[in-house]
């Protein structure tokens, strides 16, 4: 048995994650387990999607945060990582400054993916672990940034959009009719030649959804359910939602604009139940990195 640790750093709208995992070799079998999770609430799409820039501040928070997951990793033995930024850099009209000071101060080096390559990288985690692949799926990754949507069948991506739709913008000043048009566009004319549809959800706030609803592991939340859950969080009050729900300060706001973002997918698309594999990008991340090293 050979066991390596690796490690992905996840830099999103919201906040930035450091997952560290072991990846186990065994009789000719490569197997993944989390170690360590670290997140960092740092809200760098709120800069942006107001200024357009990320703020001195958070320049600074993230390279404090930066510097400690280098040591993370050293601690840990970490063998080997990767390090993707997503929508608020991608948009930063200073993101090229910033990873520079970022790679200066801390020796991390960062990688600005789209929401294509993003939405592909999550999709090589569990994502359809104990789906019958013959399902058509509407894959949904809600970041704070953007949305990532793909109409997938027999594990194969037969369409795929990125929108500027994300829960720190909406939060924050929300989103205009001609982008919300265009997703209500592309669920209905992509989920129409299909009779059944099943959602599945990646995401901070939907795997929380899924915690919330006491579903087991594997079971779906349905429509209903979902509506129930955002009337119950919808009528409590920020403070309220952290203590009875056990959020994170930055999770109890966007939770909301974010349930109403799949309200409306659900509409949408007709589609009447939404699995929730709790996965997300770093997951991806170290299979991505298994790939590249194996």
């Amino acid at each position: 048995m050979k066991i390596t640790k690796y490690a992905a750093i996840d830099i999103g709208s919201n906040a930035l994650r450091l997952l560290i995992s072991n990846v186990i070799e065994y009789k000719q079998e490569t197997i993944t387990l989390k170690n360590s999770l670290v997140r960092v609430p740092i809200r760098l799409g709120q800069d942006v999607f107001t200024t357009g820039i990320i703020s001195r501040n958070n320049i600074k928070q993230m390279s404090r945060s930066m510097k400690s997951f280098k040591n993370l990793m050293k601690v840990h033995g970490v063998k080997n990582y990767l390090a993707f930024a997503t929508a608020a850099l991608r948009e930063a009209k200073n993101g090229k400054y910033v990873i520079d000071r970022i790679k200066k101060k801390s020796g991390i080096k960062i990688q600005i993916i789209d929401g294509k390559k993003e939405a592909r990288i999550i999709s090589n985690s569990n994502v359809f672990h104990g789906i019958d692949p013959k399902k058509t799926i509407l894959y949904i990754d809600v970041g704070g940034g953007s949305t990532e949507l793909s109409i997938i069948k027999n594990k194969k991506t037969l369409k795929s959009i990125s929108l500027k739709i994300g829960t720190v913008r909406l939060l924050n000043y929300g989103v205009d009719n001609e982008t919300w048009n265009k997703a209500k566009k592309w669920v209905t004319t992509n989920t129409k030649p299909f009779t059944n549809i099943f959602l599945l959800g990646t995401g901070g706030n939907i795997n929380k959804l899924h915690k919330i609803s006491n579903n087991k592991e594997n079971k779906p939340i349905t429509h209903r359910k979902l509506r129930k859950i955002y009337k119950n969080l919808n009528s409590l009050s920020y403070e309220e939602r952290i203590v009875k729900f056990s959020l994170n300060q930055d999770r109890s706001d966007v939770i909301i604009p974010a349930t109403e973002l799949f309200l409306k997918i659900f509409e949408w698309s007709g589609a009447k139940e939404v699995y929730v594999p709790r996965v997300g990008l770093s997951d991806g991340m170290i299979k991505e990195l298994c790939k590249k090293l194996n």
